[in-house]
């Protein structure tokens, strides 16, 4: 489906939430933003998601990351279904706001549209997706589920701490397969054995390939500031 992906800066909405009239460039500012949305409110694995969102809000807090929820039902709508949420996770509080969007006109701003699931109307429902937007504005990686499947939000933080760890080093530096936060990252090919060294002087490791190219090269940079 055409639309809003990664590279892409994010429209500038002017929307209505549960926290208020939200312009959507301020409230971003100069943070790390996730946009989530789900297909509708008062519906089972929607329910499940915004409340592990909500749990784990302090760890995207920890990381300067601001949450935007998107339903496309209205305000009091999702001020109802909150009460749902928190009831289903006890000691959770829902502190992000939730735009309201019930003519559809967001979603197919943030290329949200599930192709096939419509509501008693006809009118098309928001997929499961999700953009990390970063505080240039742009998406950086985006997600997309579609209505029958819930995301895992152990990988939303994995995700966004890859990103993080990248942008840190001017994006020199990647992550591979299964990285978790502290793990080894490799360098970048566009950098230089010896630009490497001066980068990282700590030191790295480089992989011996049947090709005997060196493009895989590990570093540690837990401890790099």
């Amino acid at each position: 489906m055409p639309g809003l992906t990664i590279g892409d800066t994010v429209p500038n909405l002017v929307a209505d939430s549960t926290h208020g009239k939200i312009k959507l460039h301020d409230y971003i500012g100069d943070s790390w933003t996730i946009l989530f949305s789900h297909p509708a409110d008062f519906t089972p694995v929607c329910t499940t998601e915004l409340g592990k969102m909500a749990a784990y809000a302090p760890e995207f807090a920890n990381r300067g990351v601001k949450l935007v929820g998107v339903s496309c039902d209205d305000v009091q709508s999702h001020n109802e279904w909150i009460k749902d949420i928190e009831a289903y996770t006890p000691g959770c509080k829902v502190t992000y706001p939730i735009l309201a969007d019930p003519n559809r006109d967001i979603i197919k701003q943030l290329n949200m549209v599930d192709p096939d699931e419509k509501d008693n109307s006809g009118k098309p429902l928001p997929s499961r997706a999700l953009h990390i937007v970063g505080p240039d504005k742009k998406v950086k990686l985006s997600f997309l589920y579609p209505a029958t499947t819930g995301r895992n939000m152990d990988e939303v933080v994995r995700v966004l701490d890859s990103l993080q760890e990248a942008s840190r080093f001017n994006y020199k530096i990647a992550t591979p397969v299964d990285w978790k936060q502290g793990d080894p990252v490799v360098i970048s090919p566009s950098v230089s054995n010896e630009q490497a060294k001066e980068m990282f002087p700590q030191g790295y490791k480089t992989v011996e390939l049947p090709s005997k190219k060196d493009y895989l090269r590990f570093t540690n940079v837990k401890n790099v500031n």
